[in-house]
């Protein structure tokens, strides 16, 4: 975020650099081709740098501080303090450079000061005069009218620019927000996991130490993935169905000859990134709801990797034990994928429950383009 806004910064003074260098370059461009007088660049770099200060008075002042304030009535007169200040300061200017400017007329010279010269009538043929406009009026009206334009364009460009910070910090806050969230559904799932893990390996133990062994270093495995890769945000397609043959392998060691167990991973695939732990609880729900040592039960768990996309299918018998009550299958687990997939893509997944007596199916497609 910081960096963002340091970018935006360089931008912002660039695109001002850029305009002042095109305002300060265009009395050289009319002298040297248009061939007007050199006392028109000291009435442009006065009438320039006047308009300057009105704009950044504006636009780095008055507007920050009153205008998003809550008495907005203060910025619009301080709008107009600003505007008649600089009215007479734009009026002396143009008096002085008139008087002292080499080859302007000026009041020694003629006795008259400027705006009674310019309202001298000028001949026409037939003996009909036309007078000039005023030099006052004309120079009110012609003030005025830049002014509220300056005033106006620095205060749409402050409106717009204090919109897209607020755009910015929404989407900051939300991303932030994302991550929380994420973290705290990822911190439920790793307990979960292990929990019931451990008490696996409790129970093999006392029926083959060989076996427990095997059990502890998959274990150490997996604890390794949960420690480090799964902390990086999103983790590779291969180390993810690497930490599922792990578990999956865990699982068999307690497995009875009446469970049949299938396994089908992609084996050639494009090796993306993913977010860590998402098809775990699908998987760690079947083998804790979906075997029985007593009679005949199956899992059968498969996914298919395309280019963009992914296939995650989980089916497994639907056991009823004496510890279950209504709703079992949707637990802690289940519940915290849905959240994920609902924050990590929203409107780019389908997840399908389907459930009866004798089959729980859980159905996942998953688009990353």
């Amino acid at each position: 975020m910081k960096n963002s806004f340091l970018g935006s910064n360089k931008i912002k003074i660039l695109m001002h650099f850029l305009a002042w260098a095109i305002l300060l370059g265009l009395p050289v461009f009319f002298i040297k081709r248009l061939q007007v007088g050199k006392d028109f660049i000291w009435l442009h770099y006065t009438g320039t740098l006047i308009s300057g200060l009105i704009f950044y008075s504006n636009y780095l002042v008055l507007i920050p501080r009153f205008f998003f304030g809550i008495r907005r009535y203060k910025y619009f007169l301080s709008v107009l303090a600003l505007i008649a200040f600089f009215y007479f300061v734009s009026d002396i200017s143009s008096e002085l450079i008139i008087k002292y400017i080499p080859g302007s007329a000026n009041i020694e010279e003629t006795g008259k000061k400027p705006e009674e010269m310019e309202q001298k009538p000028e001949p026409l043929p037939g003996g009909r005069f036309i007078s000039r406009p005023p030099f006052r009026q004309m120079h009110i009206f012609s003030y005025t009218f830049n002014s509220l334009f300056i005033v106006f364009f620095s205060l749409g460009l402050k409106v717009l620019e204090r919109h897209s910070q607020v755009e910015k910090l929404q989407k900051e806050l939300e991303r932030d927000k994302l991550n929380s969230e994420l973290a705290l559904l990822k911190n439920q799932v790793s307990p979960h996991f292990f929990f019931n893990t451990l008490n696996n390996i409790y129970s093999l133990i006392g029926i083959n130490a060989e076996d427990s062994q095997k059990a502890v270093l998959k274990l150490s495995k997996l604890m390794r993935y949960l420690l480090y890769e799964s902390e990086q945000g999103n983790t590779k397609l291969s180390s993810e169905i690497d930490f599922l043959h792990n578990y999956i392998d865990l699982m068999k060691l307690r497995m009875s000859d009446k469970i049949s167990l299938s396994v089908s991973f992609p084996e050639k695939y494009e090796d993306m990134n993913i977010p860590p732990l998402l098809f775990i609880p699908f998987i760690e729900n079947a083998f804790k709801h979906g075997i029985s040592y007593r009679e005949k039960s199956f899992i059968e768990i498969s996914m298919l990797a395309a280019k963009d996309s992914l296939t995650f299918r989980c089916v497994n018998s639907n056991v009823k034990k004496k510890e279950d009550t209504e709703g079992v299958h949707s637990g802690i687990g289940l519940e915290n994928v849905n959240k994920r997939l609902d924050l990590l893509f929203p409107g780019k997944h389908d997840l399908k429950i389907n459930r009866s007596d004798a089959v729980f199916e859980v159905l996942l497609y998953i688009n990353f383009a």
